[in-house]
């Protein structure tokens, strides 16, 4: 088994530029500066993630370089890390719109604190489960 894993990893890897593999672990410790800055500063962990320069340089960086990597298994980590960034922008405004009306009730407060904790560990989640795979030359798997 072990044999036809690393095959499999070879057969992955095979033709992709190895500048593209380290390429895409710069974006991932962009993605990570952010999270480490939410979690070190005053700043929070999606707000970080979401609106700080390093993830921003690392979301124009993927774009910047998504064509070269059609076809590879990169391909797939390019995607994963768009994602990762369109969707945490995505709840964060999903979780202001629906928490911001309930602050008169005093539900909203408790809500939005679940939910950017729940949105935090999910990017802290993506990052590290995708940088891992990176490591390890998998594809991610959406």
């Amino acid at each position: 088994m072990a044999e036809n894993m690393s095959s499999d990893t070879a057969g992955a890897t095979s033709g992709v530029d190895e500048t593209l593999i380290t390429y895409t672990h710069a974006i991932y410790a962009l993605h990570t500066l952010a999270v480490l800055i939410g979690i070190t500063t005053a700043a929070t962990v999606v707000g970080s993630f979401v609106c700080g320069l390093p993830s921003l340089v690392a979301v124009i960086m993927n774009y910047a370089r998504r064509p070269a990597t059609r076809g590879t298994f990169l391909e797939s980590h390019f995607q994963w890390q768009i994602r990762t960034f369109w969707f945490a922008l995505l709840w964060s405004l999903f979780i202001w719109a629906v928490s911001l009306p309930l602050f008169i009730v005093l539900v909203g407060l408790p809500l939005f604190f679940i939910g950017f904790a729940a949105l935090a560990i999910w990017i802290i989640y993506r990052v590290a489960r995708g940088w891992l795979a990176l490591r390890d030359r998998r594809p991610m798997y959406t």
